[in-house]
């Protein structure tokens, strides 16, 4: 093999390594999989959104139905606005709960859906009056800790 042929075989090595790593980060950074149908979006109020991120998405039944697209902070309610892009394929009742839930131990963060037997559906831009908030464990463990520090015996007296 001449110089020529060797480096133009490295070169193709060099994109195709190039190429897959482009790939693994697009699927790690969900970014691979874009919403190519149309859709409407709907938002909701959460006291607590733990460790939501935008491009999260949203699951009825385990199956993507939506994306997280906006997270916001409304000062006068005190709470986390979440915007969601759902597509147009899918309606949901009126008294949809949406949830903050956990992929896995420590997984991602996505909303689920818990559909309702409403027979009017949300509209486009309407709020979702019925959430749940994200389960932090830091929070869990010192509500844990805190109601056995108070269950312990008293000390007897001398």
């Amino acid at each position: 093999m001449n110089r020529t042929v060797l480096d133009l075989w490295v070169g193709v090595f060099v994109a195709v390594g190039v190429a897959a790593v482009l790939f693994l980060a697009l699927k790690v950074g969900n970014l691979a999989s874009a919403n190519i149908g149309e859709t409407y979006r709907l938002q909701a109020n959460f006291d607590n959104i733990g460790g939501l991120k935008p491009r999260a998405p949203v699951k009825s039944s385990g199956v993507v139905v939506g994306r997280v697209t906006e997270i916001t902070f409304d000062p006068n309610l005190y709470v986390a606005v979440v915007k969601m892009d759902v597509d147009k394929r899918y309606s949901f009742p009126r008294d949809t709960f949406a949830t903050i839930l956990t992929s896995g131990l420590l997984g991602e963060q996505y909303i689920g859906f818990e559909v309702g037997g409403d027979t009017e559906m949300l509209k486009p831009d309407a709020t979702i009056t019925k959430t749940q908030s994200a389960v932090v464990l830091e929070k869990l463990i010192s509500q844990f800790m805190f109601n056995k520090a108070a269950e312990s015996p008293k000390a007897p007296e001398q």
